[in-house]
């Protein structure tokens, strides 16, 4: 099977939990072909270079989405408004309705047939880096802003919002113009698998639309709830608001085009079934990880200190440590002998240093006596110090685990903390109630006082901490590895081509094997070789 994989900022190229699912996925199906086609986000990410690839990935092609993609082409008259057309259904699909759900089908129907006229156009003519910042597209955005029906702050859009956003729509439309839909290409190939829901799979929509090529979704981070809590600084209230509206428009065509949707999680679900996914089409597929990292110290049940805590992640303003800080104050109130430790991964700096700050006015630094040096109870360490060269060893300094996030999808860290055998205090945000089943405690969010009261209850009774640890574990090792991972889009991959094909009348998968492209007489036995010719007249010379 030919399968043709989409990335947009990841792999081949990033390191990070995204890339490493693509790679443990590549790897991890030797029997199929891979082609991949990545849209970078940044010439660093490019200068870095590739992740090493096996053998069987025969293709990669890379578009940027970072810099100007200007083709030299203009549209004649005819182009010129066959572009006005599509784009003004377009802009009409974006600023009408509200909102998920908002049963908005006639602007639904103008955002596809706006996007598909787009691409048929930009396939055969080009041209579209021009056309989309023209002063027609410009007049077609100040008139939809100016619609019935369009919201508040789309009608309070002013001329340089306007130029913005025409500037961010070419970038988001910019697969609509790439090269990749003939053959060789991604029309050729059996499956179209977008690792990621928004601009990854526009190009999956494209070969589906034109070539009849199945295509298969997965969303580990749900792309538009990402632009919805994407709220810091940046683009004016109406930029914002246009982006929200094509971020929407676009994630519901994908969902109703997409031959398989493969959710990470329950939640991630929900926001795909609430923008109008077909849960026939819907099957969840828990991210994979790599259990043998962590086998050392989950089967040994008795390292770690019984009286530290460890939180391990990105120290950031979702992850809430604010909130942690004062819960471990009420901790330390009934076990002062508890000690924290804090490990990042990634930290934003000045977030880092207010909970340094906080750290050290709840917490002054504290001596056994009058000759010993103080100490702070609260460690903010790294992971890959010399004190935590990995994430297991981070793991393995507590024996109790905490999470205490406000905003969270799949909560990696804590799928880690299970596969080391830990006992884990979490706050029922996102996935977090799904990935546990009853293996943790889990408290509200926004609450010291739970938090606080959970990790005493845990301290207090070891034993019980460690039958959750081995529970925990239990459950890690059955749901969240590379192999059910890798054996369930397995299936996924023949349950999309079990659909049945919309290709042309025809044209069936596998109707081209892949040894036909292989180079060579691919038919014949390495053992048979050719018999060397006769030289001319060398039959008569013999009589």
């Amino acid at each position: 099977m030919r399968i043709g994989l989409l990335t947009e900022g990841g792999y081949p190229y990033a390191a990070g939990e995204a890339g490493l699912w693509c790679d443990r996925l590549v790897r991890g199906l030797p029997q199929h072909e891979f082609e991949l086609y990545a849209l970078s986000r940044s010439a660093e990410q490019e200068e870095r270079g590739r992740v090493p690839l096996p053998r069987h990935v025969t293709r990669v092609r890379t578009a940027p989405l970072w810099a100007p993609a200007d083709d030299g082409r203009t549209h004649a008259r005819r182009e010129r408004r066959r572009f006005a057309d599509c784009f003004r259904e377009l802009v009409r699909g974006i600023c009408g309705g509200s909102g998920p759900g908002s049963g908005d089908g006639a602007a639904a129907g103008a955002f596809a047939a706006g996007l598909y006229g787009l691409a048929e156009l930009a396939r055969e003519q080009g041209g579209m880096y021009a056309a989309l910042r023209s002063e027609t597209a410009v007049r077609a955005l100040e008139a939809g802003c100016r619609a019935p029906g369009a919201g508040r702050a789309v009608r309070a859009a002013r001329v340089p919002d306007l130029l913005e956003f025409a500037d961010e729509l070419e970038r988001l439309l910019r697969p609509l113009s790439l090269d990749w839909y003939g053959e060789p290409g991604l029309g050729a190939v059996d499956v179209c698998h977008a690792a990621a829901g928004g601009v990854a799979a526009v190009p999956g929509l494209v070969a589906k639309r034109f070539c009849g090529v199945p295509l298969l979704v997965t969303e580990y981070g749900v792309q538009l709830r990402a632009r919805y809590l994407d709220q810091g600084p940046g683009p004016r209230p109406a930029v914002r608001a246009l982006l929200a509206a094509f971020h929407l428009r676009l994630a519901s065509e994908i969902y109703a085009r997409a031959d398989l949707l493969t959710p990470g999680n329950a939640h991630a679900r929900r926001w795909q079934e609430r923008c109008g996914a077909p849960r026939e089409r819907l099957r969840t597929v828990y991210p994979g990880m790599a259990a043998d990292r962590f086998a050392a110290v989950g089967e040994d049940p008795d390292c770690g200190d019984p009286d530290t805590l460890v939180w391990v992640g990105r120290v950031e303003p979702a992850k809430d440590l604010i909130a942690l800080l004062h819960a471990f104050a009420e901790i330390r109130r009934g076990a002062p002998r508890t000690r924290l430790r804090i490990f990042a991964t990634a930290a934003a700096p000045g977030y880092l240093a207010d909970c340094r700050s906080l750290a050290a006015q709840l917490f002054p630094d504290e001596a056994a006596d009058a000759r010993t040096v103080g100490e702070n109870p609260v460690c903010f360490e790294e992971v890959g110090g010399p004190e935590a060269p990995s994430a297991a060893d981070a793991y393995a300094a507590g024996r109790i685990v905490l999470l205490s996030s406000v905003i969270e999808g799949f909560p990696i860290s804590l799928v880690e903390a299970m596969l080391c055998g830990r006992a884990t205090v979490s706050t029922d945000v996102g996935a977090v109630c799904e990935v546990i089943g009853g293996t943790g405690l889990v408290v509200p969010p926004r609450n010291p006082r739970a938090l606080a009261d959970a990790c005493l209850a845990l301290l207090g009774d070891p034993e019980r901490a460690q039958r959750l640890g081995a529970a925990a574990r239990a459950r890690a090792l059955e749901l969240f590895t590379v192999e059910q991972n890798v054996e369930a889009f397995r299936e996924s991959y023949l349950r999309v081509l079990a659909r049945g094909s919309s290709r042309a009348e025809g044209s069936v998968p596998f109707a081209r094997p892949a040894e036909a492209r292989v180079p060579g007489h691919w038919t014949t036995p390495t053992w048979a070789a050719a018999e060397p010719a006769e030289p001319a007249g060398a039959e008569g010379a013999a009589v």
